[in-house]
């Protein structure tokens, strides 16, 4: 049994946050294999997923993208929209068929001056988010390369 992810949207923002939300959603969906963004573009939305498996990435030079952190449902898919320079730090794949709740960055963001509590709700959501990523990334790398460098 899985215990639920405590940076899902239902564990972290209330009812009144969550329903000014998703009250910018639109609903999209990701077929199988979709690239979702690549690291690098520029982040002008973001989504939470609904149903399926979205898998974050990061490239390795001379092998194909290490896989981070698989997202499923509630959770959040993309940080970098809330952050200048608005730029993807990791990829993001559909690893199954995806439906999401897709966001516009923009307008999110001006939601978030305009509410200053409501900003923060969001801003301390992301951030918990960036920290438990920044932390799943940390421990892939070391996956990837510990090994190496322990065999020199």
């Amino acid at each position: 049994m899985s215990t639920p992810s405590p940076i899902r949207i239902a564990a972290v923002l209330s009812t009144e946050h969550r329903g000014r939300l998703m009250s910018q959603a639109r609903e999209v969906n990701f077929p199988e294999n979709a690239r979702i963004f690549e690291e690098g573009s520029a982040a002008e939305s973001f989504w939470i997923v609904r149903s399926g498996t979205v898998t974050l990435q990061i490239p390795v030079a001379g092998r194909r993208p290490a896989p981070v952190e698989n997202l499923g449902s509630g959770e959040l898919v993309g940080w970098s929209w809330l952050f200048p320079p608005y730029v993807w730090q990791l990829s993001a794949e559909a690893m199954t068929p995806v439906r999401a709740y897709e966001f516009d960055g923009t307008a999110v963001r001006m939601l978030m001056d305009a509410d200053p509590v409501f900003g923060s709700a969001i801003g301390h959501w992301v951030g918990r988010v960036l920290a438990l990523r920044l932390q799943q990334t940390r421990t892939r790398l070391l996956d990837l390369y510990a090994p190496r460098l322990m065999a020199r």
